[in-house]
């Protein structure tokens, strides 16, 4: 799995690596079961501090897409409440259409935007 972290990025590292892990996941370069490097090798990997791998992985644990486990560590298990995912889904997609509007962005560039993202997970 290569993560790649943009330093000058205004996005948080631990959210940046939990949204590669995500799209990793999405795109089936990783998938359920598949364990994930320990805290300390990903962060000595990456050139990280420890403490925000742990909580990129306590993010993912908490939205359902890994299991922590003492002996196994980090590893791919897909929570699979779709209710509670569509929900959280409408809750982000909300903002983000607010935000298009406000930038005069129309429902058919976001109709197009999101079969175009989608296809990317085929």
């Amino acid at each position: 799995m290569l993560i790649e972290i943009d330093f000058n990025s205004d996005e948080a590292i631990y959210l940046q690596l939990r949204n590669q892990i995500i799209m990793g996941i999405a795109t089936s370069t990783i998938h359920e079961g598949d364990p994930l490097p320990s805290v300390r090798t990903l962060a000595e990997n990456i050139g990280i501090n420890m403490h925000t791998v742990n909580k990129a992985y306590n993010v993912l644990r908490q939205e359902g897409f890994i299991q922590l486990d003492r002996r196994k560590g980090a590893v791919i298990c897909i929570d699979v409440n779709k209710i509670q995912a569509l929900q959280d889904m409408k809750e982000q997609l909300r903002i983000l259409l607010a935000k298009g509007s406000c930038k005069g962005i129309t429902r058919e560039e976001v109709h197009e935007l999101v079969d175009e993202i989608y296809e990317e997970y085929k």
